[in-house]
């Protein structure tokens, strides 16, 4: 699915300002979302909603209004980088591991619970049977719990599947795996073939945000023991070559397109 003007912005912003100490003129910014079929009404009030909630912060230069990335919104770009360039979605050198989190809350928690189930999912791990949560390799747990004030109400442990544990039944039982299957899916429908917009910049700037869409709450399986033909491993070549190919004609128009500031402290 295309993505919406803040999530554009955000990797144009990650593409070209960050780490960068610069702003960016709110001209430019309307000039590349544009390319992309934002209007510039779109941009300004996306641009205003981020300043809003201190993702952005404004620098006057002259005439002019440059904006610039917040500490929190540059912490943000850098998971989101991590995620895509580093951690990747194929989790092809699992070692075996598994982190458990169990927890038993009253009935009257609801809203602790909620919390609780959102941030575990968000983690990476899957529900698999009451109160018992897994996920693969080592996760700081115990900061989530301890986040929520439930450390007197949750126990963490690290461990190993025995032998005749049946671990792609597992992964079925506590996943939603056809739900992940279909996102990658619908990634390789929509990049497969020719890219949905001719200019390089807009094509770069959806292609990653698509593909952080797609990877955002992959809880990064061990890919064998998903099903055959897993879809992320097709997907994740097919956005590695595709970033690649468009990163310098993309640079080379946002060179000429992008009015950047110094920042001013």
């Amino acid at each position: 699915m295309p993505s919406n003007p803040q999530t554009l912005m955000l990797m144009l912003l990650g593409d070209f300002v960050l780490d960068r100490d610069v702003c960016v003129f709110s001209g430019s910014v309307i000039d590349v979302l544009d390319r992309l079929g934002i209007s510039s009404h779109a941009t300004r009030s996306t641009l205003t909603r981020m300043v809003n909630r201190g993702l952005l912060r404004r620098q006057r230069d002259g005439r002019k209004m440059y904006f610039g990335l917040t500490p929190r919104a540059a912490e943000i770009l850098r998971d989101g980088r991590a995620r895509i360039w580093e951690t990747g979605a194929v989790n092809d050198r699992w070692d075996g591991t598994w982190t458990l989190l169990c927890f038993s809350l009253p009935e009257s928690w609801q809203r602790q619970r909620h919390d609780l189930r959102s941030q575990l999912a968000w983690s990476g791990f899957g529900p698999l049977q009451g109160g018992l949560w897994i996920a693969p390799g080592v996760v700081p747990a115990q900061d989530i719990v301890d986040g929520l004030g439930l450390s007197a109400h949750a126990r963490v442990f690290h461990a190993r599947a025995a032998d005749l544990t049946d671990i792609g039944q597992m992964v079925s039982d506590a996943y939603d795996l056809a739900g992940l299957a279909a996102r990658y899916q619908d990634f390789l429908d929509r990049w497969e073939g020719p890219a949905p917009y001719p200019d390089p910049l807009a094509a770069r700037l959806s292609l990653i945000a698509e593909w952080l869409g797609a990877i955002r709450r992959d809880p990064r399986l061990p890919v064998e023991h998903l099903p055959a033909g897993w879809p992320a491993v097709r997907a994740q070549k097919l956005f590695r070559d595709l970033d690649t190919a468009s990163l310098a004609p993309a640079r080379t128009l946002a060179a000429d397109l992008l009015d950047l500031s110094d920042v001013h402290n």
